[in-house]
């Protein structure tokens, strides 16, 4: 049938929902539904023969390209067009099809739905773990690297840059375990709850689940046709971490900007009329994918929450193009992150004169002050009084005796003053704090170490759920096989 005999509802959603699914649904189809028939037959629900018949044009549909396909109007979607083929690969009529027995388009939709969300899941969650292992590595490098920490936009202390690439590394050792944990959550098996209230037949979804590599079945037949919990993660989830990485991306292009950190040429752009300049958009295209991520986390929750719990397309087949859209924008952010941090270095980070400038350092001065006694609120106010008075590098041991005097400080020490004068004028003390938590050199090489842990741990867990797809996957080309040649 040519485009043109399409009605208008063809034209305008079955047609460009086809061309828009079926790369994305036609090889999970076809990979559920051997696991289907090789259980059927395993349940003696349809006779060997049959059984090998229907494997054969199966195997056989493995080697099709999907976007050779082409939406004629002749079925309604990717799920008939399957049905067509196989019945064209298996040389038998459509009616002669076993291949729905004890399944419905609502349960193959949302298995064929966590397959390809667990891989696309999978392959985002390698990106961040990259992208943190980089962090890391550049955290431990820079670890002696003294730049101003902002608040507010404004100079605030000291820090580094390995303390600041530490920080976000420990968030994406957060978001790693979030996309463990989805992994978790989406690999459940809701094959076999058919339309939504399953079978009279002696099915075994636990077999189908094994075979398919999904770790379990879920445990309400309606819940898994009508459930979409684990959809709308997907998308909050994505838009939760890249959010999370916009920020970052801004800081650093601050960073660019100051010429604190080289600009790797491959990220960059020329200009069109200014010569001399590169570009660094790729930080503009990192917030943009943010921002187009969080819009396909409101479109996949405004549509779910449009909808009545119950098997609805608004609620799982509408939102899926939103979902492939956003997982693949969050892989490719990370790709671009990572690879980013991993070629960005020191480069003209500022001088210690100019922390002492921006007053940066006086909230260290504040702390020798109330070191030596002196109440934290009165040594606020002298520091405050020093500081609208001259620049840290005027002070002096005399000037600082004197407005603290001022202020009715009369006990405060010759010692005390120039400590306060020497920690003013030193951002470099910063590395050698002793807190866990902080900027000091050896407290930052100590969080990266354990922060190196916990990623571990997170790839270790996508290590074991790749290996249980492929073991999976292996049984079930052995049973198939099997079955084939009986």
């Amino acid at each position: 049938m040519a485009d043109q005999a399409l009605t208008v509802y063809q034209e305008n959603h079955l047609r460009v929902a086809f061309e828009h699914h079926v790369g994305m649904l036609y090889g999970p189809m076809v990979q559920a539904s051997r696991a289907h028939v090789v259980m059927l037959a395993d349940q003696g629900l349809v006779p060997a023969e049959r059984a090998a018949t229907l494997l054969r044009g199966l195997e056989a549909m493995r080697a099709d390209d999907p976007s050779a396909l082409t939406y004629d109007g002749s079925v309604e979607d990717v799920y008939f067009t399957v049905e067509k083929r196989l019945a064209a690969a298996a040389g038998i009529d459509t009616s002669e099809l076993d291949v729905q027995l004890a399944r419905s388009r609502n349960d193959l939709d949302q298995g064929v739905f966590r397959m390809i969300l667990r891989d696309q899941v999978a392959a985002v969650q390698d990106e961040v773990l990259g992208t943190a292992d980089a962090l890391l590595g550049a955290a431990d490098r820079y670890a002696d690297v003294v730049v101003i920490g902002y608040t507010h936009r404004r100079p605030a202390q000291p820090t580094t840059i390995g303390h600041v690439l530490a920080g976000y590394a420990e968030a994406l050792t957060g978001h790693a375990r979030a996309y463990a944990e989805l992994l978790d959550e989406i690999n459940v098996s809701p094959l076999g709850s058919c339309a939504f209230a399953g079978t009279d037949l002696d099915i075994d979804p636990a077999r189908v689940a094994r075979l398919l590599g999904f770790d379990g079945l879920i445990v309400n037949s309606y819940e898994a046709v009508a459930g979409a919990d684990y959809l709308m993660r997907v998308a909050t989830v994505n838009a939760q971490v890249l959010a999370t990485g916009a920020r970052f991306a801004r800081t650093l292009m601050d960073w660019l900007s100051w010429q604190w950190v080289t600009t790797p040429p491959e990220f960059t752009q020329g200009s069109s009329i200014m010569p001399q300049k590169r570009n660094p958009v790729v930080f503009e295209h990192l917030i943009s994918m943010a921002g187009a991520t969080a819009a396909d986390a409101a479109s996949v929750l405004n549509n779910v929450g449009a909808a009545w719990w119950e098997d609805s397309n608004n609620a799982t087949t509408d939102v899926q193009a939103r979902l492939w859209e956003s997982n693949d924008r969050a892989r490719r952010f990370f790709r671009l992150l990572g690879g980013l941090v991993a070629r960005v270095e020191p480069l003209s980070t500022p001088a210690a004169a100019e922390i002492v400038a921006t007053g940066a350092t006086t909230t260290a001065a504040t702390d020798t002050l109330t070191a030596s006694g002196v109440p934290f609120r009165a040594a606020h106010s002298v520091v405050g009084r020093l500081l609208r008075e001259a620049p840290p590098d005027r002070w002096t041991t005399a000037t600082v005796l004197e407005v603290a005097a001022g202020l009715g400080l009369d006990d405060v020490t010759e010692a005390a003053a120039k400590e306060l004068i020497a920690a003013a004028n030193d951002p470099a003390r910063v590395l050698h704090r002793e807190q866990a938590d902080g900027p000091g050199s050896a407290p930052v090489r100590r969080q990266v170490a354990r922060l190196r842990a916990h990623l571990d741990e997170s790839a270790a867990h996508l290590t074991a759920f790749r290996s249980r797809l492929d073991a999976a996957a292996r049984l079930l080309d052995d049973v198939v096989r099997e079955r084939i040649a009986a």
